[in-house]
């Protein structure tokens, strides 16, 4: 079991930085493809970054330039660094991990923190 903790949320104005933080216990990062997904009200969950475990990363258009996702995998920490935020960012934030060692998978999410961007 992998248990991950984020934090980091809190309400910013348009045009802020926040940096999110995901916190993993349980067994090592280090193995996990990581991911940032969020969730406005009453939309669907979407995927905002990825970092797989070789470090290679990927983003959504809208978030292209602004956001960047990072690992530190001898703190088993993940992050996602926000600038430049808009209110269209207002969701809740998970990490999510997808873990694998050999033949041992699972797919692990953390409990989201708010994020509201808003003057």
């Amino acid at each position: 079991q992998v248990q991950l903790v984020e934090s980091g949320g809190g309400l910013v104005q348009p045009g802020g930085s926040l940096r999110l933080s995901c916190a993993a216990s349980g067994r090592a990062i280090r193995f996990c493809d990581m991911g940032w997904h969020r969730q406005a009200l009453g939309k669907q969950r979407e995927s905002v970054a990825t970092i797989t475990s070789g470090g290679s990363t990927n983003y959504t258009d809208s978030v292209k330039g602004r956001f960047t996702i990072s690992r530190d995998n001898a703190k088993n920490t993940g992050y996602l660094q926000m600038v430049s935020l808009k209110p269209e960012d207002t969701a809740v934030y998970y990490c999510r991990c997808l873990y694998t060692l050999f033949g041992l998978r699972g797919d692990y999410w953390g409990q989201g923190t708010q994020v509201t961007v808003s003057s």
